[in-house]
């Protein structure tokens, strides 16, 4: 029997907006399918983990604040994480998890939260706690050769720049900035986005590129995935895309 090992990265700090729904989702997803989907959760003061055991790295979003009580936790596994990284651990990061990847993230009072320096991107909040990326988001986002549209929910006064390899193209919503055309980060084996949700149970296409990665990975096989019935969450999505879509292209008319 095939296993999916997952690092879930601070469940007690990063989980705004249902994030831990795509650890429910990948485990349900593997599992229907006969794969075996090991969950080890790590927090501050748990023993420390090697990243490079798990075939999938997951860490969910968090305010400033939060950002800045783990940081230094997470900043002691920076060498680990990025040996993880050049090895080809998957790596799933949402919001905040997203921004400390980077090179650093600048509060509204000015104030910096180092981060990992895995990537070259950083983030700045605006100085107007009122002004945020916030509501639907759709993105166009290739997924080994296919296009895909995301759904998610953002949610940020960050905003996010030099990113040269991004998740996906904007629909309708922001992005990595106020009225971005860009949105993430994107490697084949890290996918770092502002979209909330949560994000796996509004994409099931995206849950199983993830899943057929890391097990890919794991097998050194080119393996197909069992097909799920996936018809009430794809007539969601037709519902949610139209509405979203149509939405968007009524107010480029206006």
């Amino acid at each position: 029997m095939k296993e999916l090992k997952i690092l879930y990265l601070y469940p007690d700090i990063l989980e705004l907006y249902g994030d831990y729904g795509n650890i429910q989702v990948l485990k349900y997803r593997s599992e229907q399918r006969g794969i075996t989907a090991t969950v080890a959760p790590y927090s501050i003061g748990d023993n420390p983990p090697n990243f490079n055991d798990y075939d999938l790295v997951f860490a969910g979003g968090g305010a400033d604040q939060e950002q800045g009580i783990l940081a230094e936790d997470l900043l002691k596994y920076k060498d680990n994480i990025k040996e993880a990284v050049k090895n080809g651990v998957f790596f799933l990061l949402i919001c905040g998890s997203y921004q400390l990847f980077g090179k650093y993230y600048k509060g509204v009072e000015g104030n910096i939260i180092p981060g990992l320096e895995v990537f070259d991107y950083y983030t700045e909040a605006l100085e107007d706690r009122k002004k945020r990326c916030i509501g639907n988001i759709v993105i166009n986002a290739n997924l080994n050769g296919k296009e895909t549209k995301i759904i998610g929910f953002e949610n940020h006064g960050g905003q996010t720049f030099n990113i040269d390899t991004p998740f996906g193209d904007v629909l309708f919503g922001n992005g990595n900035k106020f009225g971005d055309k860009k949105e993430g980060f994107f490697l084949t084996n890290v996918i770092a986005t502002y979209l909330h949700g949560p994000l796996l149970s509004k994409n099931p296409e995206l849950a199983d590129y993830i899943i057929k990665y890391c097990l890919d990975r794991k097998y050194n096989e080119n393996i197909t995935l069992d097909p799920l019935n996936d018809k009430f969450e794809n007539k969601v999505r037709e519902q949610l895309l139209n509405r979203f879509l149509y939405n968007s292209f009524k107010k480029q008319e206006q």
